[in-house]
């Protein structure tokens, strides 16, 4: 069984399970409803009778619910949560499932204001509203007629059932909208926009780290050609651009040679074509395309607000202890498990080849690959990514700074901006943030290791010769 049938099938289980449930407390329903129909008069006005037009010649009540919008966020909840639910494979009683995305934003029943479990019969609401208003239209229940308009909140809202499931229809409760499962994308989009908006409103930083967020992500599209969107698109075929050249061994190396940037070897040596002088042309063009990338890197850093007031040795210092640990980010979205795309997106290279070079080629792009195929598992967008490279530049803890403080002011600034982004773009990914972070502590070991290896080269290989923008930047370099 693979796995999208699995889910498939403990779907479908879960939710025999709570009908189930539902069965059984439908019975005690019943029996609570008939006992409280016996001692109420009832009323002539059907539930089929209530129309929109009936709805709008109640004016006090919208009145009522505007001050309720107005006054949730602030509201003192005094009233015990909604009735706990059985969940399976659990011996205990827990509080309802909810979906995280509505756990993150807290969003509010719509009716009462309670804590909202999910997304019922067309609108956000707990668990006990969403219990009266199934009950009351299957049962058919008529409630005795209020005039008072009484305003429904958690306390007050097992008080008066006739101005209860008005307030369901006001919000927009019917049973043509119910809805099994998680919250739609769009529904959760709208809603996220909603929530960013609130915020802002409540909270004038989050503006400006929002906007800090868009300065930055228009920034990266500027000085990064190759984005994480262009590259997966590649990659998985969803692009109407060529198809990359495969190279999976020396012949296909040599006939995609001519796609790579070699300008760092004379021309007359491309006609050598023995293996090792095709492995050393390949890595000279690697380092070329390397160097314009720290080019790339060094504007992108000058656009972080307040980079270019920090003291000018430091900046050199940042981007020194950076700019490598920024490519290897750079270079994630680029790879999958088989291989790497390079070239700008032209050529895509398979591990497996990179695998069979002799040492230590071999060993250079490997760690790489494992970085980041676990990298690419936390499925970080562009507007994420740009964030994080702002936050891996702007690190206070690099050797020879001269003025630490500014620049943990600047990096605590994108820190607090990357984190709201994360929870609003990711609101299912609790920890998200945290991982994030922790891949900081892996790219040091990476750049270390990556530094040795380019030692050894120099060692050993007599026609090696370093790109000199990169060998400045790796002197004295751990």
């Amino acid at each position: 069984m693979d796995l999208t049938h699995m889910y498939n099938y403990r779907a479908q289980e879960n939710y025999r399970m709570q009908e189930s449930v539902y069965r059984a407390q439908e019975s005690s329903y019943t029996a609570e409803e008939s006992s409280y129909r016996a001692h109420q008069p009832q009323s002539t006005l059907q539930f089929d009778s209530f129309t929109g037009e009936v709805l709008a010649n109640k004016p006090q009540e919208a009145v009522v619910y505007s001050e309720f919008i107005t006054a949730k966020g602030h509201s003192i909840k005094l009233e015990p949560e909604s009735p706990p639910q059985f969940v399976e494979n659990s011996l205990s009683f827990s509080k309802p499932h909810e979906d995280q995305s509505t756990s993150v934003l807290n969003i509010e029943c719509r009716v009462c204001g309670d804590k909202a479990s999910g997304f019922h019969y067309g609108v956000h609401a707990c668990e006990g509203c969403k219990g009266f208003f199934r009950r009351t239209i299957r049962l058919k229940l008529v409630y005795d007629h209020c005039d008072l308009h009484c305003r429904i909140h958690k306390k007050s809202r097992n008080k008066c059932q006739y101005c209860r499931f008005q307030k369901c229809l006001m919000v927009g409760m019917s049973h043509n909208a119910i809805r099994f499962g998680r919250m739609p994308q769009a529904e959760k989009e709208k809603l996220l926009a909603e929530f960013s908006t609130d915020m802002d409103h409540m909270h004038p930083e989050s503006a400006d780290l929002r906007a800090l967020a868009r300065h930055l992500y228009e920034s990266y599209l500027k000085y990064f050609p190759l984005t994480k969107a262009k590259a997966r698109a590649i990659l998985s075929g969803k692009t109407s651009d060529n198809t990359p050249f495969v190279i999976h061994d020396m012949k296909s190396l040599l006939e995609g040679e001519q796609m790579i940037n070699c300008r760092q070897m004379p021309m007359q040596e491309h006609r050598r074509s023995d293996m090792h002088e095709v492995e050393l042309r390949f890595f000279h063009s690697c380092q070329s395309r390397s160097a314009e990338a720290v080019s790339e890197v060094t504007e992108f850093a000058k656009s972080i607000p307040g980079f270019v007031n920090l003291d000018l040795n430091d900046q050199v210092t940042l981007l020194k202890y950076g700019v490598i640990e920024v490519l290897i980010i750079m270079m994630a979205p680029l790879m999958n498990k088989d291989g790497t795309l390079i070239s700008y997106g032209q050529i895509f290279m398979t591990r497996e080849f990179l695998k069979s070079l002799r040492k230590p080629f071999c060993e250079m792009m490997e760690p790489k690959f494992e970085f980041s195929v676990k990298f690419n598992m936390l499925e970080l967008d562009d507007s994420d990514m740009a964030l994080f490279l702002a936050v891996i530049i702007l690190s206070g803890d690099r050797p020879g700074l001269l003025n630490v403080k500014p620049i943990e002011d600047l990096q605590e600034t994108v820190l607090h901006s990357l984190e709201l982004q994360l929870k609003t773009s990711h609101p299912d990914s609790l920890q998200l943030f945290a991982k994030v972070l922790q891949k900081m502590t892996d790219l040091r070991q990476l750049v270390t290791d990556h530094v040795q290896l380019i030692q050894l080269l120099k060692e050993t290989e007599v026609d090696w010769c370093l790109h000199p923008l990169l060998q400045e930047i790796m002197r004295d370099l751990y």
